[in-house]
């Protein structure tokens, strides 16, 4: 059983890394991205050693190589921030162990000193992340035969050499852009924000209150501000993406401006009334207390209202991200969709049934409900009066 459990593991890891291999070679997408950067980074690695090795001959050019790799980030802006602070890593590590190296005469008892002291400066704060370099240079000193002056600022050029190399790279070869992504994010946070709504209508419309479909639709609904987070990161990673790029004027079209920015906040907002909605939903299913529910009139009224909410949710990405940057067309269905949220929204408060006033539960739920509802159409009704 568990030779084949592993056979069948390894033929679904293989289909997935032919999968992957299969888009990145067919058309754009994050697995192309992921494999021309992978591309880039042998160049670099390639040209730093090929010129720090085999032309100039240096005796540490494996540093050259290294450093270069290394600095093929995921955007050009992060090469050069990366950069510096990677080589006033070593060169702060390099040049403790050298000092401590040429004062005693014992490589160990050199590195017990050296390496608690530049493991402490890597913590320092403009130094970043690659503050493990500072170690990472104390020890190409401490390791690789005598330890010379001229030997530790070679290995200090060599790493500057590496780290040119390494962002030159990444900045004139396909420098890497993620707008499409950041519009991919958004979609995909929106569909299943509108998902989960559909199904949270259908569900009030037959009346069904099981608790097993109730708890999964609140977990996905929790699960949703994940996805608006990852939106969020995607905005920040074009916006980044676009500094100190090359490409920079010819896709500045393109830029994240401020629409993408109030996209993430309408998701937020979503998201919060959505896990509001779908918690209002469970506490009111089987195994809580069934005379808390709204009656038919409400509760297919209310599934009207969500099914108008996902609608625009659905059409709000597609008035804001269309190719040319804006769709005419969808953001006049947008605003026609939340013209009938008011009209829905407004029958509902109407509807508040006199015995609800005398049952506290069911006046619970029912304002719980609608307080959702409410939010959720001043938020979309806010950012189509803003359009």
């Amino acid at each position: 059983m568990g030779m084949s459990e592993t056979a069948v593991r390894a033929r679904r890891g293989a289909r997935s890394v032919g999968e992957s291999a299969r888009r990145a070679w067919t058309g754009p997408g994050p697995e192309r991205d992921v494999a021309i950067q992978a591309g880039k980074a042998a160049l670099a690695a390639c040209v730093a050693w090929a010129v720090a090795g085999w032309w100039l001959r240096a005796p540490n050019a494996f540093v050259a190589a290294w450093v270069a790799i290394v600095l093929v980030e995921s955007t050009v802006f992060r090469s050069i921030a990366h950069g510096l602070q990677q080589l006033a890593a070593i060169a702060m590590g390099t040049a403790v162990a050298t000092g401590v190296a040429l004062l005693l005469d014992s490589p160990t008892l050199a590195m017990a000193l050296v390496l608690p002291v530049v493991v402490l400066l890597g913590n320092w704060g403009p130094l970043g992340s690659q503050g493990v370099y500072a170690a990472t240079g104390a020890l190409f000193v401490l390791t690789s035969g005598p330890v010379t002056l001229m030997a530790s600022t070679t290995r200090i050029a060599e790493a500057g050499f590496g780290a040119v190399v390494g962002i030159a790279v990444n900045a004139l070869i396909r420098p890497p852009v993620y707008l499409r992504g950041t519009r991919v994010a958004l979609e995909e946070a929106a569909g299943e924000a509108r998902r989960i709504l559909e199904a949270v209508a259908d569900r009030l419309a037959a009346g069904e209150w099981d608790s097993e479909p109730a708890q999964e639709l609140h977990e996905r609904a929790l699960r949703l501000f994940r996805l608006v987070d990852q939106a969020r990161s995607a905005v920040g990673w074009s916006r980044e993406s676009l500094r100190i790029n090359p490409l920079r004027r010819k896709l500045a079209e393109g830029t994240p401006g401020q629409e993408y920015d109030d996209a993430v906040t309408v998701l937020d907002y979503v998201a919060v009334h959505t896990s509001g909605v779908t918690r209002a939903v469970l506490e009111s299913s089987d195994g809580g207390r069934a005379h808390s529910r709204p009656g038919p009139a409400v509760s297919e009224a209310y599934a009207d209202f969500l099914r108008g909410s996902a609608r625009a949710i659905r059409l709000y990405p597609r008035s804001r991200f269309a190719p040319g940057g804006y769709d005419a067309e969808a953001d006049g269905e947008l605003r026609e969709v939340v013209d009938d949220m008011r009209r829905t929204l407004d029958a509902l408060h109407r509807r508040l049934p006199d015995g609800a006033l005398e049952d506290l539960d069911a006046l619970a739920t029912y304002g719980t409900l609608l307080t959702q509802a409410r939010r959720l159409a001043d938020q979309l009704v806010t950012q189509e009066r803003v359009s």
